[in-house]
């Protein structure tokens, strides 16, 4: 049988994943042979805010990778595939698409809004699962899972009530962090922090002069703060200073004057005494650490930014009314009037961003519901130094540690429309879309029902990998919420992949322009080159400078083997039939040592290792040597090692190219032959 001169991507793929999903063998209850030991993960869910991006793309490629090498091997392998509700990022986007159309979600109201929101996961969410099989994912479709499923929905109730009862979840007022635009609170994880010019004011507080790149919260101010060790103000400490300021009450148009006001001085040690000069003005109402000094310290909290980002009746007449940097502004022309600012300087430092909008982020005092977190980091720290959860590479094990160490609270409340509800009577906040994404492990396989066959039998899962982005915001509350909700674990490893970035170094970002879209790139080359390609860069480095030029490798590479199957099949002929006749050929026994090499790298999460391996035997081993040395021979010992080789190596690429391989495998005189999906793995570890 021969192959047709030139492999088509286009006229293979989509044939080849219905053939594997008609076979029902990404579903484990049918798996063919006896398998006891199981293999199970979860996918990291996408939100449904659009489509899949190239991170998406490296990361499901690299868990496919070890799927379908585990399903080779006999495991029983179960891949839960599912999408996220993602919160706060679905309601930004469809936001942005009402007011496009002229309205918006308030115009709308709550539950027409919801409305359009259902209406936008049944179209996206779809769409993101149509791309999973583009890129030849080997996924249980029968257990799909949504984040807001009913099941699901159960789940996170349950969750809350577990640890609403255990007096861990309160409601309290604190500064948070606040996006003015999408008007809720959001975590500290969910804040960028960006390199941004500004200025930085040097402002006469009495005998001292301080540096502030907020001279607008000065109305707010209740203290200063020294560090504890600073001989500088040792003997200020603990003492009040009268201090000159401005007469915020006058009305806007009035001429500026100056009064006196009485000011604390604290010690507390998070103060930088290389700041500045290291005397810092304390704002408790508009900024977390200066919250966490007044708690010390019993300060008054006293607020004048409202929630829409603008000066509230506590600023004062002339301020009230004005954005935070139009008040900056008028208050460093008045400071100057009273010769109140000793001078300004151009300084950089880090502007917080809201993670989904982009816009700067307003500290402000408000009403939250909390999760104690002090337990919580203390079993998620024991599970990772015992080992019972290891992250690899084990460098990302020590910060971890530290964040767990110097942990807030967290705030779980969102004043958004699209989410789960708080379950208590009368709240109209919904729940921070981490809580319920830190059940997906066991939520996913029935839980809390622990009598559900899939939680038995399936439960702890094997793994999970993401990129460093979400390790605080997911994997860590997955860890948590896994021992204190299950007892177990929720995983056994965690994989830190690479972030993707283009060839400069700058993250991926459609608005920025360097996006790509990793459907064109399949239509262009198909999905083996793209997913070898990215397997081939994976290294331990944190980032990956993607590069479409590899992407390009992975397509001839698929032609070479192409081609390497092509001559195989044409030296066996039509009448061949295997003999294990295999010869002395140094490449029989190096086949063994790449297949041992191979199996070894993909257990120890080392993708490009693997895939160099692959590429450099199929190629120069197989291709450029052995092939060469057997064109003037046609002995059975020549036919049956050219045969084993090529066997073996669609075997070891399978986990990296399924289409193609599977395709050849298909074409191949096999006894007893399956899918190439389900066939043995050449060597076991």
């Amino acid at each position: 049988m021969e192959l047709p001169k030139a492999y088509n991507p286009k006229e293979t793929e989509d044939r080849i994943y219905k053939l594997w999903e008609e076979s029902g063998f990404f579903n484990p209850d049918n798996l063919p042979g006896d398998r006891k030991e199981k293999f199970v993960a979860a996918i990291a869910p996408p939100n449904i805010t659009g489509e899949l991006h190239i991170g998406h793309t490296l990361e499901h490629t690299l868990q496919d990778i070890i799927f379908r090498m585990k399903r080779m091997q006999g495991y029983k392998t179960l891949w839960i595939p599912g999408t996220d509700h993602a919160g706060i990022a679905a309601q930004n986007v469809v936001e942005k698409q009402l007011i496009k159309e002229g309205t918006s979600r308030h115009e709308l109201g709550r539950e027409k809004f919801l409305e359009r929101m259902w209406e936008w996961k049944e179209k996206y969410g779809s769409i993101i699962l149509d791309q999973f099989k583009k890129l030849g994912l080997s996924l249980d479709w029968t257990r799909t899972k949504f984040t807001m499923d009913p099941d699901y929905q159960k789940a996170v109730e349950t969750a809350f009530k577990h640890y609403h009862d255990k007096g861990w979840i309160y409601q309290g007022e604190r500064v948070i962090n606040w996006c003015v635009r999408c008007a809720t609170s959001i975590s500290d994880l969910e804040v960028n922090y960006v390199p941004e010019k500004t200025k930085l004011y040097y402002i006469k507080y009495g005998p001292f002069t301080l540096a502030t790149v907020r001279p607008e919260t000065k109305l707010g101010d209740t203290a200063l703060a020294v560090h504890p060790s600073d001989e500088r103000y040792k003997d200020y400490v603990g003492k009040e200073i009268e201090i000159d300021s401005v007469n915020n009450n006058l009305a806007p148009d009035a001429p500026i004057e100056g009064k006196k006001i009485k000011i604390k001085i604290v010690a507390d040690e998070s103060v930088d005494p290389e700041f500045g000069t290291g005397i810092i003005k304390v704002t408790p109402a508009h900024d977390v650490t200066d919250f966490e000094i007044a708690q010390h310290h019993n300060l008054s909290l006293v607020q004048i930014i409202d929630e829409r980002g603008k000066m509230n009746e506590n600023a004062g007449k002339r301020y009230q009314g004005l954005k935070t940097t139009q008040a900056r502004e008028r208050i460093v022309e008045d400071l100057q009037a009273l010769g109140l600012i000793e001078k300004i300087e151009d300084y950089e430092h880090n502007i917080g961003r809201c993670d989904r909008c982009n816009t700067v982020i307003e500290p402000l005092p408000s009403k939250q519901w909390f999760l104690k977190m002090k337990e919580l980091a203390a079993m998620t720290k024991e599970a990772i130094d015992s080992k019972k959860v290891k992250i690899h590479p084990e460098r990302w094990t020590e910060p971890i540690r530290r964040w767990l160490d110097n942990i807030r609270d967290w705030n779980i409340s969102r004043q958004l429309w699209w989410g789960h509800k708080i379950p208590i009577e009368g709240e109209e906040d919904v729940l921070d879309t981490w809580f319920s994404s830190a059940l997906w492990p066991f939520a996913t396989l029935g839980w809390p029902d622990t009598n559900k066959s899939d939680y038995q039998n399936c439960y702890p899962t094997e793994y999970i990998t993401n990129a460093r982005d979400i390790i605080y915001l997911w994997i860590v509350r997955m860890i948590f919420s896994g021992i204190e909700l299950t007892g177990e674990v929720p995983f056994r490893d965690v994989f830190v992949h690479a972030t993707v970035t283009n060839k400069e170094g700058k993250r991926m970002s459609k608005s920025l322009g360097t996006g790509i879209n990793p459907l064109e790139l399949i239509e262009k080359y198909g999905a083996d080159a793209l997913r070898f390609g990215l397997a081939y860069q994976t290294t331990d480095l944190q980032d990956l400078r993607f590069g479409e030029d590899t992407i390009m490798m992975g397509k001839k590479f698929a032609n070479k083997v192409w081609n390497i199957s092509r001559y195989v099949l044409m030296k066996l002929g039509d009448d061949y039939a295997f003999q294990n006749k295999l010869s002395d050929h140094d490449i029989v026994r190096r086949s063994k040592e790449v297949g041992e090499q191979i199996t070894n790298s993909i257990t120890k999460y080392q993708f490009g290792e693997a895939a160099h391996t692959l590429y450099d035997f199929t190629w120069h081993d197989f291709a450029d040597k052995f092939i060469e040395e057997t064109k003037d021979k046609e002995d059975q010992a020549t036919k049956d090692s050219l045969f084993h080789i090529l066997v073996t190596s669609l075997k070891l690429l399978h986990p990296f190219m399924p289409f193609i391989t599977e395709e050849i495998y298909s074409k191949l005189p096999v006894s007893d032959k399956k899918l190439l999906l389900v066939e043995e793995w050449p060597y076991s570890q």
